[in-house]
């Protein structure tokens, strides 16, 4: 199995787990007399095996994310690098859309505000940022694709 192909099942096991979270609150509590409309049991029993099988696949993720390189760095220190440059991004497009804010002034007398930063320098280094972050993902699904899990 390729890693790309654990990291779409891993995805599947989170999203059947929340929905058994939601089936078991679901029948929780019955009115007296009633019976839950699912065995809570057979449920619980569903999220232990659920459980053993989604710690496994993030195991053999992490596992193989540390072990595997591309271009002399780990997928894991690959993964680091695009989380981060995703913040610093979100960051810095935040940061730029304040510092790009002119005041109006409809009168003589109000308060002119000016950014504090070169703007447009900024932009530019936001524009870098986000030519690494694509080059980066496109190395990690690359990878993810070429990788067998361990």
């Amino acid at each position: 199995m390729k890693l790309a192909e654990a990291l779409i099942n891993r995805a599947d096991l989170q999203k059947r787990l929340d929905q058994l979270e939601e089936r078991l609150n679901n029948n929780a509590l019955v009115q007296e007399g009633e019976e839950p409309a699912e065995d809570p049991a057979a449920l619980l029993a569903e999220l232990e095996t659920l459980s053993a099988s989604l710690e496994d696949i993030v195991t053999r993720i992490n596992l193989t994310n540390a072990s595997a390189s591309v271009n002399g760095k780990s997928l894991t220190a690959l993964i680091a690098e695009r989380d981060v440059l995703t913040k610093r991004i979100r960051i810095t497009r935040r940061f730029l859309n304040t510092a790009s804010q002119t005041g109006m002034r409809s009168r003589g007398s109000e308060i002119v505000l000016k950014s504090t930063v070169p703007v447009r320098e900024l932009q530019k280094t936001l524009d870098e940022l986000s030519k690494a972050l694509r080059e980066t993902d496109t190395a990690i699904q690359a990878a993810n694709w070429s990788f067998d899990l361990l």
